[in-house]
Parts: C-alpha cells; structure tokens; sequence
C-alpha cells in the first residue's frame, strides 16, 4: 500500500492503436501511445489501482500505479577493464603522475 505524497510510477495508455494517426509506420501504430510518469502521490493506493500524482515541475497526471518509490534500472553494461585504463590514461596525461 502507497500513502498519499509516496513517490510513485503510473502508467496510462494515451490511444490505443485504433485512434493513432494512420500517417505512423505500420509497425508504430499497431501499439498504443502510452504513458510513463513519477510523481507524488494524491490519495492512498495499491499498485494497480488507478490514482493521481503531481509531478516534480507541478503537473497533475492520473493513471494505474505500477511502482512504488521508482528506481533507475538501466545500466552500462559489464565493468571493462580497458575502460578503467582509458580513464587513468586520461588522468595520467592531463595531470600526470601515475594513478
């Protein structure tokens, strides 16, 4: 359960494919246009019910809860040791001395 003012995600479906433009490429307007958006929470919730939050710039935005306190997941993939060299190599020339 999410109280009122909880970080939160919410997703809406904005159109679904049937109301899309027919000038989008097949492959774009066989999906819906959806929605992503962070925000504060308005009212107590469960993930899956619809609710309204207000976002960081003030904007309201309503949609079905899906994360509570909502989280980076991306990532840059696997450590690369060379990576790690290539910024000492940086360091070492710009400031020199060894690292």
């Amino acid at each position: 359960m999410a109280k009122k003012g909880d970080w939160v995600q919410i997703h809406t479906v904005v159109l679904p494919p049937e109301e899309r433009s027919s000038a989008l490429p097949e492959d774009t307007k066989a999906n819906p246009l959806e929605m992503w958006v962070k925000g504060y929470l308005q009212q107590d919730a469960e993930i899956g019910d619809e609710a309204e939050v207000i976002t960081r710039t003030g904007r309201r935005a309503r949609g079905e809860v899906v994360k509570v306190n909502p989280y980076f997941e991306h990532n840059f993939g696997f450590f690369i040791p060379e990576v790690l060299e290539i910024g000492n190599t940086v360091r070492k020339i710009t400031f020199g001395g060894e690292y």
